[in-house]
């Protein structure tokens, strides 16, 4: 699952970890977050978090 980034504040979200202090398991892909849910850090919302690009090691 892909992480992804606020471009406001750098906040990262990362799948695997969730949010599990506003209810979102680990293991929720950032598709399947709720769209009200914003960034725990800025309160941005989802439309402005960008995909993490991979990296090709």
């Amino acid at each position: 699952m892909k992480s992804y980034v606020c471009e406001l504040c750098d906040y990262t979200y990362n799948p695997e970890k969730g949010d599990p202090e506003r209810g979102v398991a680990p293991g929720t892909a950032f598709n399947d977050l709720p769209d009200d849910w914003t960034c725990p850090v800025c309160g941005a919302e989802k439309n402005e978090f960008q995909a993490v690009p991979e990296t090709n090691l």
